[in-house]
C-alpha cells in the first residue's frame, strides 16, 4: 500500500470528525517526503497511522500542530521505530460491545464468549456494562448501573434485548495479550486513544477496573491455530460464540480465508465486526448502497450481515432481518 495514500485516507475517512489532531497529522505526513521515507523503513503492517501516532504519543510527542509534531518525530524517530516494531495497535475499545449486544441477544444463553484478537479482553464483558441505545433505551447489568456507560445511536430498529447477555465463560486469544494490571500495558492502551477523545480514555480506565476484578482467560497465540482449543474448553451446556472486532484487517487475505474456514467448522456461532472491505463475502451480501457503507464496520452473525457500525461502537445501523434466535 502506498504510504502517502494510506495516511491521507486515514485523515479524511477515519480521523475527520473524530480527531482534528490526527486529521492534521495524517494529511501532514501524506505530503511530507522526509517523514514518509522514515516510515517506509518499517515493514508495511508497521507503517499504519494509528501505530506510528500511538507510539509517538506513548513516548511523549506533543499534541500540537503538525510542524511541532514533525520536528519531534524526526528528533525521536529511532525510539518510535523501535516501539513500532514491538508493539501493535491493540485498541481495546469497550464501546464496541454496544454493537455486539443486539447480536448476542439473538442467541440462547448462557453464553461462552471467545474473542480472537482480544488485546486486554475488555470486549469480553458485555454483561458488565450499561448501555444507552438512541436517546432513551437504557440497558443495565443485573446488579444495577455500571461505571461504564456505552452510548450507541441506532437506526433500522435493532433488536435491543431486554437484559444483558448471560455470560458464564470468557476467554481470548492474542499474539501479545495485554494485562490490565500492568501499568505499561495500560499506558500503551491509553496512548492508542485519540487525543481529543477523553471520554474514551475515561471509559478505558473504568472498563479495565472491572476486568481487574474478574480477569478473563487470555492465551498467547495465533488466532487461527488457537481458537479450536478454546472452543473445546468452553462449558458444553453453553452457547459458544467466537467473535472479533477490527482484527482480520491485520491479516493478509489468504489468512483471513483460512480463519473463516476454521471458525465456520467449529461448534460455535461466529460474530464478526470488521471494516468494509475486510470480508468481501460479507460485503457482497449487503443491500445498502456502497456510499452508505464508507468508513463503517459490518457486524455479522454466522456469515450474514446484521448491521453497519461505527468503528468504536458509537452507532449501529441495523440491516438484518433476524427477529428470533437462530437454531443452535
Amino acid at each position: 500500500m502506498d504510504t502517502s495514500r494510506w495516511y491521507r485516507s486515514f485523515a479524511e475517512v477515519e480521523a475527520r470528525g473524530n480527531s482534528a489532531t490526527y486529521e492534521e497529522w495524517g494529511l501532514g505526513v501524506s505530503e511530507d517526503p522526509a517523514v514518509l521515507a522514515l516510515i517506509d523503513r518499517l515493514p508495511e503492517p508497521r507503517r499504519q497511522p494509528n501505530l506510528i501516532f500511538g507510539a509517538s504519543r506513548h513516548l511523549g510527542a506533543p499534541v500540537a500542530p503538525y510542524a511541532s509534531f514533525r520536528r519531534w518525530l524526526r528528533e525521536n524517530w529511532s525510539e518510535v521505530e523501535q516501539l513500532a516494531r514491538i508493539r501493535t495497535t491493540q485498541t481495546n475499545e469497550a464501546g464496541r460491545a454496544a454493537v455486539l449486544v443486539p447480536v448476542l441477544g439473538l442467541l440462547k444463553g448462557p453464553l461462552s464468549l471467545i474473542e480472537v484478537g482480544a488485546s486486554a479482553g475488555l470486549c469480553l464483558y458485555p454483561d458488565r456494562y450499561s448501555y444507552l441505545y438512541g436517546r432513551e433505551r437504557y440497558l443495565h447489568p443485573v446488579e444495577g448501573p455500571s461505571t461504564v456507560l456505552l452510548k450507541c445511536a441506532t437506526t433500522g430498529n435493532p433488536p435491543i434485548p431486554e437484559k444483558v447477555p448471560d455470560v458464564v465463560y470468557r476467554a481470548g486469544i492474542d499474539l501479545n495479550p495485554l494485562d490490565v494490571s500492568d501499568t505499561d500495558d495500560m499506558g500503551w492502551l491509553e496512548s492508542l486513544v485519540w487525543p481529543e477523545q477523553d471520554h474514551r480514555r475515561q471509559r478505558l480506565r473504568h472498563a479495565a477496573a472491572l476486568a481487574r476484578a474478574d480477569p478473563p482467560r487470555l492465551v498467547r497465540g495465533d488466532l487461527t491455530s488457537a481458537v479450536a482449543a478454546l472452543v473445546e474448553r468452553a462449558p458444553l451446556d453453553t452457547t459458544i460464540v467466537v467473535f472479533h472486532s477490527a482484527v482480520l484487517n491485520y491479516l493478509i487475505p489468504t489468512a483471513r480465508m483460512e480463519f473463516t474456514e476454521v471458525v465456520r467448522a467449529l461448534p460455535c456461532h461466529w460474530i464478526a465486526n470488521e471494516g468494509i472491505g475486510v470480508l468481501s463475502e460479507l460485503d457482497a451480501k449487503l443491500t445498502v448502497a456502497p456510499e452508505e457503507c464508507r468508513g463503517k464496520f459490518v457486524v455479522s452473525l454466522d456469515g450474514t450481515p446484521q448491521g453497519l457500525a461505527g468503528g468504536h461502537g458509537q452507532f449501529l445501523d441495523w440491516v438484518g432481518q433476524t427477529s428470533t434466535a437462530p437454531a443452535d
